[in-house]
């Protein structure tokens, strides 16, 4: 039987976290920051903990 592979992209935009809580990055970080307020693209480079709820579909789909 073949190992199961994760899924390299939500690997790459999630972390977990050593009590097993996930973490992702804000989105609107990557172009047309000249418009963005200093406040805006800092409030949007921290990264945040996902919802529980949501969390468990993302482990789900992690391995399948």
């Amino acid at each position: 039987m073949t190992k199961i592979k994760t899924s390299s992209s939500i690997a790459k935009r999630f972390k977990k976290t050593g009590s097993g809580k996930l973490l992702r990055h804000k989105a609107c970080r990557s172009h047309l920051l000249e418009k963005k307020s200093q406040k805006r693209k800092k409030s949007l480079s921290k990264v945040i903990l996902v919802n529980s709820r949501d969390a468990k579909r993302i482990v789900q789909k992690l391995y399948c």
